[in-house]
């Protein structure tokens, strides 16, 4: 039976163990040398002392005297003990120059020769040396006793014992040994608590783990295709993947920049700062459509914020093309429910023996229906556009709106380049028709005014929708193309937003002005030559010739005035 390998310590445990070594080792070594160091003071400090006891008798005139008398050993041991211990010393050994002893510690040893060198200070030199002696190994010092001739009459030898040096030595090392100790205990406290705070933040993982996450960590990150950023707690950018980067058109650079500073939309910018989550918002910047998650990172502390960001601009495009769709079913559906109602009323006028009433009433409906349809294709070339706008008669009619397409309207076939996609063409009269026929529902003589043009020189596609509603508000005009903003309650208001980011694409520019009705009206110019058009901005951009529109638009948009506002998505 294959019994399972033990577990790696964690990296906080190993850490921990390598400090306590690393601690251990060092407290060690400063205690080896202090003990070295201080054993070599030591002796210096001994040497310095016999040294200097030595040259005290060698220079005192009583040990001369005593010296040149009969019996110098009555004088001098006296003398030699109270000196001896008063100086701290093992020993004073006052002698002949021949080295017979006159004092000694051990009076057995008075008269017996000296054990050391002395042929220096017979020579009047001081020695000193380490020398085996009847006390022991010592630390001496011999100095010559000089008469007033100059002439050796005596000799001192001082000294202190190796061991009385290794004892106050092993005092020193002893305290040395109580402080490494406790160096040693709080290094390891110290050290324990860094390193349970580092386990905490690990999470009790070792190296191995940790390094295999890591792995995994950039594997996930650049494999997604959502893209993920996130904020550290001064709201920069800690991180973010090549999905991200791509949806919100940063470079690789951003890493450490304040979101405020990234020249994203207003409304996105505020939910990347929000300290509240932020749940599937819908967020547009200047080519997209971003559903947008966040969630604040809390530990105690406000930590930072988790961005996830989804593309829902090809979804919101089919979603667009799917409500025109839905819109054309329910025009048919209209216009089949009222074929059906005529074709009855006609049955009905001839059952009851009324031909001609019913021929009438069949050439006056047909004539009447045919004559929106000849002058939708009369003057719209282009097949998408004659049939939205027949499609959008149809669903205003059913509300009991009437729409309208201006005389002046005017669209050859082949005049609108491939470079202006079809679907961003229906997303801007689509929406715009919408939002149109919305504000004029209600309102007596409900009305949807439509101009779209495109004649040979002048090198723009005009769109102006207008309608009979209650208009907008000046305080609302710059934030009318805004993600939100409606006046039919929550969950709506992306239809003009969606429209404002077509014309960008199309390097147009959008217009809201005051409607002849009484209502809003809203101008899209959009260049058919790139290159040669109004302008490359969604604002800021110039306008087209006045020729550009019929000459009653261009005096009733003078006749707007300051009701004129150019406004920004």
């Amino acid at each position: 039976m294959r019994l399972p390998l033990p577990r790696p310590r964690s990296l906080a445990g190993q850490l921990f163990a390598m400090q306590v070594v690393l601690v251990a080792v060092v407290v060690a070594g400063c205690a080896v040398f202090a003990y070295v160091t201080d054993l070599a003071q030591a002796e210096e400090t001994a040497r310095r002392q016999s040294t200097a006891t030595a040259a005290a008798v060698a220079d005192s005139p009583s040990v001369v005297a005593a010296a040149r008398s009969a019996d110098p050993t009555a004088a001098l041991q006296p003398y030699a003990e109270s000196l001896r211990r008063h100086a701290g010393v093992a020993f004073v050994v006052i002698m002949s120059p021949d080295g017979t002893r006159w004092t000694h510690p051990e009076p057995a040893q008075i008269g017996r020769t000296y054990l050391g060198h002395i042929e220096q200070a017979r020579q009047g030199r001081l020695y000193s040396e380490t020398h085996l002696g009847v006390l022991g190994p010592s630390v001496r010092t011999v100095a010559p006793v000089l008469d007033r001739d100059g002439r050796v009459v005596a000799l001192v030898s001082a000294g202190i014992t190796i061991d009385k040096i290794s004892e106050q030595v092993r005092e020193q090392v002893t305290a040395l040994l109580g402080m490494a100790g406790v160096a040693l205990a709080l290094g390891g406290a110290g050290t324990y608590v860094v390193n349970a705070r580092l386990r905490r933040h690990t999470h009790g993982m070792n190296a191995t783990e940790l390094s295999r996450m890591h792995d995994y960590h950039e594997a996930a990150l650049h494999a997604v295709r959502e893209g993920l950023v996130m904020l550290d707690g001064g709201r920069r950018i800690a991180l973010i993947n090549d999905g991200a980067r791509e949806l919100l058109g940063l470079d690789e650079g951003v890493v450490g920049r304040p979101a405020a500073e990234l020249g994203l939309p207003a409304s996105l910018t505020g939910a990347l700062l929000s300290s509240e989550p932020r749940v599937d918002e819908t967020h547009l910047t200047a080519d997209r459509v971003l559903v947008v998650n966040t969630r604040p990172v809390v530990g105690g502390e406000r930590r930072g914020t988790v961005v996830t960001l989804r593309d829902r601009t090809e979804l919101q495009a089919l979603s667009g093309e799917l409500d025109s769709e839905r819109g054309f079913t329910e025009a048919l559906r209209s216009q089949a429910h009222e074929a059906a109602n005529r074709l009855h009323t006609v049955v009905s006028l001839i059952e009851l023996g009324r031909v001609a009433e019913a021929v009438e009433f069949a050439t006056a409906e047909l004539e009447l229906a045919q004559a929106l349809t000849d002058r939708v294709v009369d003057a719209v070339g282009e097949p998408v556009l004659a049939a939205l706008l027949l499609g959008k008669a149809a669903q205003a009619n059913e509300r009991g709106v009437e729409l309208v397409l201006t005389e002046d309207s005017r669209i050859d076939d082949g005049r609108v380049p491939e470079a202006l996609p079809s679907r961003d063409l229906v997303t801007i009269l689509g929406n715009l028709i919408d939002n149109a026929v919305e504000a004029a529902g209600g309102t007596p003589h409900a009305r949807v005014t439509v101009t779209v043009a495109a004649r040979a020189g002048d090198g723009e596609l005009l769109i102006r929708v207008g309608d009979s509603g209650p208009g907008v508000r000046p305080a609302d005009r710059e934030a009318v193309l805004g993600r939100g903003w409606s006046t039919r309650g929550p969950g709506r208001g992306l239809g003009l937003a969606l429209v404002g980011q077509a014309v960008s694409r199309a390097s147009g520019t959008l217009h809201l002005t005051d409607a002849e009705e009484g209502g809003a009206q809203f101008t899209v110019r959009l260049p058919l030559r790139r290159g040669t058009g109004t302008g490359t901005g969604f604002f800021g951009t110039s306008r087209a010739p006045e020729a550009a529109e019929p000459p009653e638009a261009v005096e009733a948009s003078k006749a707007a005035g300051a009701a004129d506002a150019e406004v920004a998505p």
